[in-house]
């Protein structure tokens, strides 16, 4: 559950920084939103591998 919450706080920080570059061009909210797509596919595939354990192992 707090691998969850913290996707939850990444598209939170994603709104903030996408609106950023897209109304006013900030080419460093567009950095850190790359940076940011980065780490929740990382974590989506953490989630999604642990929940496959747990599957299985049952």
């Amino acid at each position: 559950m707090e691998k969850f919450q913290k996707v939850k706080q990444l598209i939170s920080d994603l709104e903030t920084d996408s609106g950023k570059f897209y109304n006013s061009n900030n080419s460093a909210a567009g950095t850190r939103v790359r940076k940011a797509m980065q780490d929740l596919k990382v974590l989506a595939t953490d989630i999604r591998k642990e929940i496959s354990e747990k599957k299985n192992s049952k």
